[in-house]
């Protein structure tokens, strides 16, 4: 398949329904509305073809945007083709749900989350933090240096107030993920939970979200889910 029949079976695949889900969440035109489940027929056919999801991706079309990371070979992607996938990433279903999911199933993820965690802008921010949320939740702990986990760990506690609205909720997610899916640091995560307590997150037009990692953390205990690892980051 090409770009041309790609996008066909996309836009026949769209529901007016979604498309206004999809930008009251912060989508923008062009876009058809399409359910990512939906799109699990093509991408058995076409399967990994890198070529083409760079070509879905640039053209700016939310659903084709968010099926070229389906269809995306990451271990073909370089540092420098994960910047220009973040430089088009224009809101966060597209930072969290396609680049850093897309990064996480490479070798140089940890590095390349790294430095998007420390360069102040919000979207990238954002991704490097949830980066580590599906490499924390997919890959066993003994992959990680538990000094450097710790390390961000205490990068939350002291900046997490003071960050930009959508990095706010990565990072406490990165607090909930640590708590349940990395083991060797679950009592220092529900320590730092505790000491950073609710998280406010403002939302454009819409009503402030209130978010308390340890009381998650809490809740997944009880249900007997720590240590849970998913089998798979992708679709």
């Amino acid at each position: 398949m090409n770009l041309e029949s790609v996008m066909q079976e996309l836009e026949a695949l769209g529901k007016e329904r979604l498309k206004k889900m999809y930008l009251s969440n912060g989508a923008h035109e062009p876009l058809f509305g399409v359910a990512t489940g939906a799109m699990k027929p093509i991408a058995r056919k076409i399967k990994t073809n890198q070529p083409l999801a760079d070509q879905l991706y640039a053209t700016g079309n939310y659903d084709a945007m968010y099926f070229a990371g389906i269809i995306a070979d990451p271990k073909a992607m370089t540092g420098a083709d994960f910047e220009r996938w973040m430089d088009g990433a224009y809101f966060y279903m597209l930072a969290d749900y396609v680049v850093a999911v897309t990064l996480a199933e490479t070798d140089i993820a940890q590095e390349v989350a790294d430095k998007w965690i420390t360069s102040g802008e919000e979207l990238r921010m954002s991704a490097g933090w949830s980066c580590y949320c599906w490499l924390l939740g997919s890959r066993p702990d003994v992959q990680f240096a538990e000094s450097k986990i710790a390390d961000l760990l205490e990068l939350v506690e002291k900046t997490i107030h003071a960050s930009p609205e959508r990095t706010k909720s990565s990072m406490n997610n990165f607090m909930y993920t640590v708590g349940v899916s990395y083991l060797p640091l679950h009592d220092k995560a529900v320590e730092t939970a505790k000491a950073v307590g609710p998280v406010e997150v403002k939302r454009d037009n819409k009503k402030s979200s209130i978010l308390l990692a340890s009381e998650s953390i809490q809740k997944a205990a009880e249900k007997g889910q720590l240590g849970f690892k998913r089998k798979y980051v992708r679709c």
